[in-house]
């Protein structure tokens, strides 16, 4: 006769492949507002009367509250279970959906955005660490990892086309009102799928680790979102900046002395999650900017709408699928340090197609190449450095790595938007007065291009000579539950 025991994880085995896809379905949702208002931001000014400096804020509330709080929130999901604060960051990042949706006034966007900034912080590392703990085999995490990844890219990319159609076709309204169905789906279903998970022993969460590392994160955020707007000279850039060392600096030390630190230092230490998470900040910084770079290029050189400049990505989606399809077999036939070396260097050449665009090239001739093997590089890339940035998790902290990675890529993103756009600015406003304003604007977005493919050839060098000697999965696994083994440590 079967056991009690038998008979629920037997019960939970059979609904785990609905539980991902109803968690991946929230994290497109997540991913996808990071940059889904980028192409509205024009119609959100007019129909709001948002001023310049304001209407900036639609994008920074929500990085900041979803870059500053994962770390605070990543952790209280391995203390107060994953799939209580995973529902509670899907209802509240619903609730700001629908004010952001009906907001009359620029102040009530703003803030919603910074409240679905805040859900995401809760509901993503939540999210990901239910999906380590569903998935604990060494090729089956691996292959949920790759579908995770892989629909984090595309939540990326499509955020752009959903932007551009809703934008053009309907209301900007929209593209937050659509949010809703996923938030109320996601939070009938899940509780039917997957049980509650928590850290095996009671630990209380440490509030001064939280307020410092939580304070760091916010200013660093802030300074970086600050000095993409007005330049590293300003010292309402470089002062957040310069509180972000400070506060980083007390929380190491107050991790080092504390019984049951919110981030224990041992976490990173072993070099695969080191190095992963190194090369993830290395890789954000030069995708995030690249989207970022390349919408620009669309509308001010190419002349696009909205509606077109966004259905322009569309390939770029279909390169995504096809890295993702690819990625988890490369993992378990070549290993991850192989298989994230080939991704790298893939993006690396699609980043320098794109960076030798001319003003007169067109979509089909200049852009579209560039854009399909950096995008193929992307999908291969993203399910590769979560199987390595997650190696060892386990019960005890699946959401303190979840959040660790989810936190990396948000200030790689920020720190890759303010550098290489500032960097692209100034190479373009250097040349206008002397040359044509389009081959100028097309100058600034090639040095950038040039630089963002600098920082992934760095990462492909990171992982080829420090990842260690652990080639496959489950020896990745193995190093992680091994600390006394010295090979695997930093």
């Amino acid at each position: 006769m079967m056991s009690v025991s038998t008979a629920r994880t037997t019960n939970v085995v059979g609904r785990r492949g609905p539980a991902l896809v109803v968690l991946c379905c929230v994290q497109f949702m997540l991913v996808l507002d990071d940059n889904v208002v980028s192409v509205a931001l024009p119609s959100m000014r007019d129909d709001l009367g948002f001023s310049t400096a304001g209407l900036a804020w639609v994008v920074n509330a929500y990085f900041l509250a979803f870059g500053g709080l994962l770390l605070l929130f990543g952790r209280m999901a391995d203390l107060l279970g994953r799939r209580r604060v995973f529902l509670t960051g899907v209802a509240l990042f619903g609730a700001a959906s629908l004010v952001c949706g009906l907001a009359r006034e620029p102040w009530q966007l703003v803030t919603g955005r910074f409240i679905q900034g805040a859900g995401a912080a809760m509901a993503g590392p939540a999210a990901l660490a239910l999906i380590a703990l569903l998935f604990p085999g060494t090729e089956e995490r691996t292959k949920a990892f790759g579908i995770w990844g892989g629909i984090a890219g595309l939540g990326g990319t499509t955020g752009l086309v959903i932007s551009g159609a809703l934008t053009g076709l309907a209301s900007w309204r929209w593209i937050f009102l659509i949010n809703l169905p996923v938030a109320l789906a996601a939070l009938v279903l899940l509780p039917r799928l997957v049980p509650e998970s928590r850290a095996g022993r009671v630990v209380r969460l440490d509030v001064p680790g939280a307020l410092l590392g939580t304070g760091a994160l916010v200013s660093l955020v802030y300074g970086l979102l600050r000095t993409g707007e007005l330049g590293w000279g300003d010292t309402t850039a470089v002062g957040p900046l310069v509180l972000a060392v400070f506060l980083a600096v007390a929380f190491v030390a107050v991790e080092a002395r504390t019984a049951e630190p919110l981030m224990p230092l041992s976490f990173l230490r072993f070099r695969f999650r080191a190095v992963a998470n190194g090369a993830t900040l290395l890789f954000s910084a030069a995708m995030y900017a690249m989207a970022f770079l390349l919408m620009v290029h669309l509308q001010t050189v190419l002349g696009y709408r909205p509606l077109m400049a966004g259905l322009a990505y569309l390939p770029y989606c279909a390169g995504i699928l096809m890295g993702m399809w690819l990625s988890s077999r490369a993992v378990i036939r070549l290993g991850v340090r192989p298989a994230l070396v080939i991704s790298f260097l893939i993006s690396v050449a699609g980043l320098l197609l794109l960076s030798g665009v001319a003003p007169d090239d067109g979509y089909a001739s200049g852009v579209l190449p560039g854009m399909l093997v950096t995008s193929l590089g992307c999908g291969l890339s993203l399910p590769a450095l979560t199987v390595a940035a997650l190696t060892g998790t386990t019960e005890e902290n699946a959401g303190l790595g979840s959040a660790v990675l989810s936190s990396v890529q948000q200030v790689g993103g920020a720190v890759g938007v303010a550098v290489l756009v500032a960097l692209a600015t100034r190479r373009s406003d250097a040349l206008a007065s002397q040359d044509d304003p389009l081959h100028a604007a097309t100058e600034g977005f090639s040095l950038a291009l040039t630089v963002a493919a600098v920082l992934l050839t760095l990462g492909a060098v990171l992982i080829a000579t420090l990842l260690g000697k652990n080639h496959r999965p489950e020896d990745a696994l193995n190093a992680g539950e091994a600390p006394a083994n010295h090979e695997d440590r930093t």
